[in-house]
């Protein structure tokens, strides 16, 4: 079975691959949570998050950004001694941060969802990689995305980080032509 190289041979990342990366996603929980475990991963790989993700779900409350928005200096310094999560004081701050202006975005948008598929008119953009030197770390699109969350006060949300998210959640289908995951990824969505 072909599918994208950067999972390797590692189990949790096939896993990953296979069941999540790139499927379209509707639910702002899931929203958040991708916003969360994306902006944690800057400088890092992304399976070193990946296998930290089940730790960040009972430390963020499941992702739930109304009580991630709540979160006080208390909470803060129990992030930041949470050895199953990555403990930079930066990142926990911008992370609450977020949740209060995501909720924002829902209030104005009815739903992030909403908010953030707008950008794509609604519809997966199905690039056409072959290779994976092929695909970006950012686009023009990332740069408009990225550039309207930092002006609504988002933090610790830059162009890759956000093009790394569009991928994770659907936004667009960056499986190389070859990966069995892309064309059932079309016809399913």
């Amino acid at each position: 079975m072909n599918r994208c190289p950067w999972c390797g041979n590692d189990e949790l990342y096939i896993k990953y691959h296979d069941e999540e990366w790139g499927v379209p996603v509707h639910c702002d929980l899931k929203h958040f949570e991708f916003l969360v475990l994306e902006s944690a991963q800057a400088g890092l790989s992304w399976i070193t998050i990946l296998r930290k993700r089940e730790n960040y779900r009972k430390a963020y409350d499941e992702f739930d950004p109304v009580k991630v928005a709540k979160y006080d200096e208390e909470k803060i310094e129990s992030l930041v001694k949470n050895p199953g999560i990555i403990r930079n004081s930066r990142k926990i701050r911008a992370s609450i941060n977020n949740a209060k202006r995501f909720l924002e975005v829902q209030e104005e948008f009815g739903s992030f969802d909403g908010y953030i598929w707008s950008f794509v008119n609604n519809r997966p953009i199905n690039n056409q990689w072959t290779v994976l030197s092929e695909v970006p770390s950012n686009t023009k699109l990332s740069d408009k995305i990225a550039k309207d969350l930092k002006k609504r006060g988002f933090q610790f949300i830059g162009t890759t980080i956000i093009y790394s998210y569009m991928q994770a959640v659907g936004l667009i289908n960056d499986h190389l032509v070859g990966c069995f995951r892309r064309g059932q990824i079309m016809e399913e969505f």
